[in-house]
């Protein structure tokens, strides 16, 4: 038999098994059909009985083509992850070879490299001008998946991997030259070791933020948080049969179906998960967290499918194309360049378009990429305030945005030479006084005055106890100090603790072991009145409710159960407060609502106190009473506001505010992995924990046993992850010392 006639029947064969992989035990009708025509022709082609091969040859493999274009209609968005899974996937070494001209991998090769996982390449793409040839550099960054999949570690990258990542966004920068990102990850790699997977997703989010160079993503396997630490971008595509998602569907059925540790859920149970979190990319498109779909061919690209290379390939420069002419300021020009670019039939091979950017134009291409991911996800929150309530709210912003902006943006720059006018006028003007009105002193100092009198009689008189502005210990008391009987601190059998009476325990030591120092959970009413000055906390925003967008089964029930027990409309409450008459910006995330769970209205709430904190200039503190993670059954209407508060946070950090964050309870995943750990200033109240991945999700992915106590504050302490813990008791204070001491000028209290 002719080698290439052996080729193609391999070929063939593989795509058999691939039918099979993906849609698992369904079609068998068509795959008995392509594995008898497949059989039928193996065996004449062994016997040499085929009287023209090649042509017998192209009617199977149109026969091929027909059964995959029909099961194309088919595709449930399970079969989609499955695909992208697939060992027959399309990977980054294939699009590298492929779609760019050349290509140098830096930061490693192969096996011998910081973490395998994540892939950096120095590309150029060639292009023409009629006669004339420009090479145009390219940073291409992305996870590899195959290859060498051995060592690739599934495209699961680790934390020191993402700060490689990192690293080569910078040179890129440095050296003015686009990033392409391609995201092939089922998520990141959930160890704590230094620098930690939490903390460097949140870093390289931070970084991406202010990059001042163009940034393509290309999605096609968007698995969880891990994928957001190279996924924001100017322009995002998609694969068409890529998914994006908050997620795995195995990971949400595993909390759907409350599975235990060692248990499986169903197929269907994944079927059913895989459906209602709408991770497909026509789902994302609709909701406009990608930017456009990159077609493949039937069940997924492949390969040796070299048409879909080169679409993809007019994708990218398209897409770098369209973000550097939307720097221009010359808005004919602009409209006339990105029609001649998008247009279907371009060929951008033969179009060039400088993609050096000027020092302006790169920090509107900044503002622009900013602005963008503070506009997403804002239709996904339910933000329904009374009619005068909203007329209210935007005529206060009308009429205090003058005062504002006369108060910060003029008065402080100036603030030195108005304050020694002033303080001149004053002394001249008391010089004034004392000489108009001499006379009259000189008159009335010969008058008898009761003045006189009275003062002595001050200074004589016994001084008497006043008890004016006294209060409790404790401005509010645990429900739980009810508990008339003794409570066992956990740390018992290590530290030899007795047993505490549960009235002095929550009352009096406020929720602390008076032995160990344990803290057991307090509520977030605790917190509110006590770490603040009484009757200072104001809230706003409260009418922004938790929902359920994506019409996610029984879910809506949950939502309106959690706001009826917490008596809360969403898992963050935003208000303003003041220590020692120090006013701030409080964001709380509230474990007692679904965990403290992120979806669409507490990112929308983030976001909005954030901006707030910036236009008033007060500090801002996100206080973490505990937080499970991105709220799952939002997809990615929540995961999508890592990104998004994120870059909140860096637009208040670089307008000269102080951004701390503290810790207690139990904060993970995607809150910690962005606009979290993202802060220069993080603390965590004493027994906290705080981690990318809670000890049972780290054995399930990677199979290892993390030690006891893995996520304790103290270990992130020694990680570097935080900066101090506090005693619950001493919150105020420390708050205060930190206000004191940390924290530009631009803050108004400086």
């Amino acid at each position: 038999m002719d080698n290439t006639i052996e080729k193609h029947i391999q070929n063939l064969r593989d795509r058999l098994t691939y039918l099979a992989d993906i849609f698992v035990g369904k079609h068998r009708d068509n795959a008995q059909l392509l594995e008898e025509k497949l059989a039928a022709f193996e065996a004449r082609a062994r016997a040499g009985q085929l009287e023209d091969p090649f042509a017998e040859l192209a009617t199977v493999e149109d026969l091929f083509g027909y059964v995959e274009r029909r099961l194309e209609a088919s595709i449930t968005p399970m079969d989609r992850v499955r695909i992208v899974r697939h060992p027959q996937r399309v990977c980054l070494r294939d699009i590298l070879e492929n779609v760019y001209d050349n290509f140098t991998e830096v930061g490693g090769q192969d096996e011998h490299s910081l973490d395998p996982s994540m892939l950096i390449a120095r590309a150029v793409i060639t292009r023409r001008r009629g006669k004339k040839t420009y090479t145009q550099s390219v940073m291409v960054i992305g996870q590899e998946k195959g290859h060498g999949a051995e060592f690739r570690n599934g495209g699961s990258v680790k934390p020191w991997g993402n700060a490689k990542a990192q690293q080569y966004m910078r040179v890129a920068e440095t050296e003015g030259i686009p990033i392409h990102t391609y995201i092939f990850t089922p998520g990141s790699f959930p160890i704590e070791d230094y620098p930690g997977a939490a903390q460097q997703i949140a870093r390289n989010i931070y970084s991406m933020a202010g990059l001042r160079v163009p940034v393509i993503t290309v999605i096609s396997e968007g698995g969880s948080g891990g994928a957001e630490a190279i996924g924001l971008a100017d322009k995002r595509l998609m694969l068409s049969h890529g998914y994006y998602s908050v997620i795995s569907p195995e990971g949400a059925a595993a909390i759907e179906g409350r599975l235990k540790a060692g248990q499986r859920a169903t197929p269907e149970l994944i079927e059913h998960c895989a459906d209602h979190l709408k991770i497909t990319a026509q789902d994302n498109l609709k909701f406009g967290y990608i930017d456009r779909i990159v077609q493949e061919p039937p069940l997924g690209a492949r390969p040796w499918h070299f048409d879909f290379f080169r679409q993809l390939r007019q994708e990218v420069l398209r897409a770098t194309d369209e973000v550097v002419i939307s720097t221009r300021k010359m808005p004919v020009l602009k409209r006339l360049a990105l029609a001649r670019v998008r247009r279907p039939e371009a060929n951008l091979d033969d179009m060039y378009t400088r993609w050096g950017l000027s020092s302006a134009a790169k920090d509107r291409l900044r503002e622009k990429r900013q602005q963008k991911f503070l506009r997403l996800s804002r239709q996904a929150a339910r933000d329904r305030p009374p009619f005068l309530t909203k007329m209210a709210a935007a005529t206060w912003d009308w009429v205090s945005k003058p005062w504002i902006s006369f108060k910060y943006d003029f008065y402080r720059k100036h603030q030195r030479q108005i304050r020694t006018f002033v303080e001149e006028m004053g002394n001249e003007w008391e010089v004034f006084k004392g000489r108009l009105l001499a006379p009259w002193h000189k008159l009335t100092h010969k008058l008898p005055s009761a003045r006189t009198e009275s003062k002595a009689k001050e200074l004589t008189a016994l001084s008497t106890w006043s008890d004016d502005g006294r209060r409790s210990k404790w401005n509010y008391i645990s429900p739980r100090y009810k508990i008339d009987r003794a409570v066992t601190c956990p740390n018992s059998a290590s530290y030899g603790c007795l047993d505490l009476w549960g009235p002095d325990l929550f009352a009096e030591f406020a929720g602390v072991c008076s032995h160990c120092g344990y803290h057991f959970p307090m509520e977030p009413e605790w917190y509110v009145k006590n770490v603040f000055d009484l009757g200072s906390v104001f809230e706003f925003n409260s009418e922004i409710e938790a929902g359920n967008p994506l019409d996610f089964p029984d879910f809506g029930a949950r939502i309106a159960a959690a706001q009826k027990k917490t008596g809360a409309k969403s898992g963050c409450m935003t208000f303003e407060a003041r220590i020692d008459n120090i006013k701030m910006v409080v964001a709380m995330l509230m474990g007692t609502f679904r965990g403290g769970s992120v979806g669409a209205a507490e990112g929308y709430k983030f976001v909005e106190a954030a901006q707030r904190a910036a236009k008033k200039r007060y500090p801002f503190l996100a206080y973490v009473h505990g937080t499970a993670g991105i709220r799952i059954q939002e997809g990615t209407h929540g995961v999508i506001q890592m990104p998004r508060c994120t870059v909140a946070v860096r637009r208040y950090i670089e307008s000269g505010g102080l951004y701390m964050v503290l810790y207690d309870t139990n904060s993970f995943a995607g809150p910690v992995a962005s606009f979290l750990g993202c802060s220069p200033y993080q603390f965590a109240v004493r027994s906290s924990n705080i981690g990318f991945a809670g000890p049972g999700v780290i054995k399930e992915t990677t199979g290892m046993d993390v030690p006891p106590k893995y996520h304790r504050s103290y270990r992130a302490l020694s990680r570097g992850h935080i900066q101090g813990i506090w005693d619950r008791r001493q919150i105020r204070a420390n708050l205060k010392q930190a206000l004191l001491t940390i924290g530009g000028r631009n803050l108004y209290y400086r």
